[in-house]
């Protein structure tokens, strides 16, 4: 009996590490959410959609929508056909290929705004040349794009070659043995099955082009981004001035996360 109670005793003052995780992890999320809180909160409501009238902060919203939209729909154009290749293939090349996908990621932005203009600055040859037939890259909206999307796609093909990897690879051999093509396999079991991971994908694609800031402003500091806008606001006037762009961009990257969430379901469910 008493060897029972002190087995009892013992477990009893055990560490419950659950509870340990909780309370870690718990004050890793007030730091994420209280500085959040104490943005929305620093300003009077009403102050802030004062603010949202004002067409610096109409013009960089827009501004950083189109240019998350068409960056984001060039990432998967080209990025989910590279994601299904490197998903597929073994050997050095494809670790080469990853590496060079996975850089723009770990790369500081302004050093991938550096890498860009030696490539689309004014002053080279494909700068030059599309500048004079009216398409310059730096400077307008292309150079935004350029920005984000250089900084953003790697999201979708890192994300979009793990989902591609996950799908049960007998599956794509039994499709392809009942006569079914290479194309008609990815179209009907392996996208399908991929559709979560590939969603995923492109939400972080969006995300990180709506808040892309150091390449961009290298690129393209007109027109202004809502990051460009929220710097330029800061230093000039001040950080209550700031407030309203911050708040646009916080409340469309969080809507824009819980739609695609949302719609991040199985197309064959």
């Amino acid at each position: 009996m008493s060897l029972t109670r002190s087995r009892t005793d013992g477990a009893g003052r055990r560490f419950d590490w659950l509870s340990v995780t909780f309370v870690l992890g718990g004050l890793l999320l007030c730091y994420y959410v209280v500085p959040l809180l104490a943005l929305l909160f620093s300003q009077p409501p009403s102050v802030i959609i004062g603010q949202l009238t004002d067409p610096a902060v109409v013009s960089a919203a827009t501004t950083s929508l189109t240019g998350a939209s068409i960056s984001t729909t060039f990432g998967a154009l080209f990025g989910l056909p590279l994601a299904y290749w490197l998903a597929r293939v073994r050997g050095r090349l494809q670790t080469l290929v990853t590496a060079f996908v996975v850089l723009p990621l770990v790369l500081p932005p302004i050093v991938s705004g550096m890498v860009l203009l030696t490539v689309v600055g004014p002053n080279t040859a494909l700068g030059s040349l599309a500048a004079e037939n009216g398409f310059p890259l730096t400077g307008s909206l292309a150079g935004v794009v350029l920005a984000q999307s250089f900084v953003s796609s790697p999201f979708v093909v890192v994300t979009a070659k793990a989902a591609f990897e996950g799908v049960d690879r007998h599956l794509e051999d039994a499709s392809r043995s009942l006569g079914e093509s290479r194309l008609g396999t990815l179209r009907r079991v392996t996208f399908p099955l991929a559709w979560p991971g590939i969603v995923a994908g492109v939400t972080l694609a969006f995300a990180r082009s709506l808040g892309e800031f150091g390449a961009t402003m290298m690129l393209a500091y007109y027109p202004r981004t809502m990051p460009v806008q929220i710097w330029t606001s800061f230093t000039t006037q001040g950080l209550e001035t700031a407030f309203a762009v911050a708040v646009v961009l916080i409340g469309i990257a969080v809507a824009t996360l819980v739609v695609l969430t949302a719609l991040g379901t199985n197309p064959l469910e």
